[in-house]
C-alpha cells in the first residue's frame, strides 16, 4: 500500500513537465489525481485511475474556486495540494530597465497569486478533514541571485516567503506548508524553447556538484515525501534540488 493510499492530490500545471512527473509520482504511491492546468488537463488525468482533468487559469479567482469545488465535488475530497502552475521558459531573459511592467504583473500574477487563491480555495476542506498537505514549486534562482530574470527570480523568492508565512498560520489546523526549489530543468516547456536550453544547460550543469543534467522526475520523491505521512512533522521548509548548485 502506498504511503498516500486514499488521498485526493490536486496538482496544478500537471498536463506536462514537472508538474506531469509529481502527478505520476503521488498516483504511484496510492492518490487520486486531480490534474489541473490551462491546456491538456482532461487527457492528461486519462493516465491515473479515476483521474479528473480541469481546465483553469490559476490567476483567475473565479477558475481558481471552481477548480477547487469540482475537485472536492467529483473525487469527495482534497488531501494534497501541488502548486506547480507558472511562468518561466516563455519569459526573454534581459536587463530588468527592459521588462514590461504588464509582463512583471502577469508573472507575479502566475507564479505567486495564485498560491494565494489556492491555498485559500482549499483550506476550508482540510480543515474540515483535520489537516493537509501543501507543497509549493519555487526555484534554486533565488537562492544564487540570477540576473536578467529579475521578475522570475522576485516571484519565486516570494513563494518562499509565502511558504514560511503560511505555515505558521496554518500548523494549529494540521496543515503543513512546504516547498521544493528546483534547479534548471530539462522539462518539456523548457525544451520548447531552444534559446533558452542553449543560454542555460551548459552552465547550469557545470555548475553543479552532480553533473548531468536535470529531469523532472528529480523533483518528485521531495514532493511525495513532503505530502505524505512520513513528513508529517515537517513544515515552513525549501528543499533544494539543484544537483548540489547552491548549499544552504
Amino acid at each position: 500500500m502506498g504511503t498516500l493510499e486514499g488521498k485526493v492530490a490536486l496538482v496544478t500545471g500537471a498536463a506536462q513537465g514537472i508538474g506531469k512527473a509529481i502527478a505520476d509520482g503521488l498516483a504511484a504511491e496510492g492518490a487520486r489525481i486531480a490534474v489541473a492546468d490551462l491546456q491538456g488537463a482532461e487527457r492528461a488525468a486519462e493516465a491515473y485511475p479515476d483521474g479528473v482533468g480541469i481546465t483553469v487559469d490559476v490567476a483567475e479567482e473565479a477558475d481558481v474556486e471552481r477548480m477547487t469545488a469540482e475537485t472536492v465535488e467529483r473525487c469527495g475530497g482534497l488531501d494534497v495540494l501541488v502548486n506547480n502552475a507558472g511562468l518561466y521558459a516563455s519569459l526573454a531573459m534581459r536587463p530588468f530597465t527592459e521588462i514590461p511592467l504588464d509582463e512583471w504583473r502577469r508573472v507575479m500574477d502566475v507564479n505567486v497569486a495564485s498560491m494565494f487563491l489556492t491555498c485559500r480555495a482549499a483550506v476550508p476542506t482540510f480543515r474540515e478533514r483535520g489537516g493537509g498537505a501543501i507543497v509549493n514549486i519555487s526555484s534554486g534562482t533565488p537562492f544564487r541571485g540570477v540576473p536578467f530574470l529579475l521578475h522570475y527570480v522576485t516571484s519565486k523568492g516570494a513563494i518562499v516567503a509565502f511558504t514560511r508565512a503560511l505555515a505558521k498560520e496554518l500548523g494549529r489546523d494540521g496543515v503543513r506548508v512546504n516547498c521544493v526549489a528546483p534547479g534548471f530543468t530539462m522539462s518539456d516547456g523548457v525544451k520548447e524553447h531552444p534559446e533558452v536550453v542553449e543560454q542555460l544547460r551548459d552552465v547550469s550543469v557545470a555548475a553543479r556538484t552532480i553533473q548531468r543534467d536535470q529531469v523532472p522526475e528529480d523533483v518528485v520523491g521531495a514532493v511525495t515525501y513532503l505530502a505524505s505521512p512520513a513528513a508529517s512533522f515537517v513544515t515552513g521548509q525549501t528543499i533544494v534540488i539543484d544537483g548540489g548548485q547552491y548549499f544552504h
